[in-house]
């Protein structure tokens, strides 16, 4: 673990650093899948995180005054009662540690910060998509107790 880590709330005053974790987050996907991922507009991000980040379950962590990295806790909703599967309030978990900082420890205790904020919240499953061929992504989230669900299938239509 790094020493002197915080982690925490994530604030109106984190925009800027929220919005360059997505924007770093975006460029690292698009070099692992071109054809899947994609920069988001700059201003498009920072609207979104200057709308949720008072509400949303976003924390961050904070190294000798500098923002290394986030967690976002994405609540999905609950399968309705027509549906077959066990209503259980699940969520998206989206990691971002900045290059230097991983490997540390960082995103260890993002995971376990959000995991008590979505438990305090009333989630009781995160699924953590990854999207891409990100065998890092696999190994980082399998160390946290990730684990397959059943299969994902997807079709492009067009």
């Amino acid at each position: 673990m790094t020493h002197g880590l915080k982690i925490r709330p994530a604030t109106r005053h984190d925009v800027p650093a929220l919005v360059r974790l997505r924007l770093a987050n975006a460029e690292r996907h698009v070099q692992l899948a071109p054809e899947e991922f994609r920069v988001p507009d700059p201003l498009a991000v920072r609207w979104h995180f200057e709308v949720v980040v008072e509400r949303a379950l976003i924390s961050v962590a904070e190294l000798d005054g500098e923002v290394v990295g986030m967690a976002e806790v994405v609540p999905l909703p609950t399968p309705p009662d027509h549906q077959i599967l066990v209503p259980r309030r699940g969520a998206d978990i989206h990691t971002v540690v900045v290059d230097g900082h991983r490997g540390r420890g960082v995103g260890a205790a993002l995971v376990a910060e959000a995991e008590r904020v979505a438990a305090a919240h009333g989630v009781e499953i995160l699924f953590a998509g990854i999207f891409a061929a990100n065998e890092d992504a696999v190994r980082f989230y399998a160390r946290a107790g990730f684990g397959p669900r059943g299969i994902m299938l997807s079709k492009s239509l067009g």
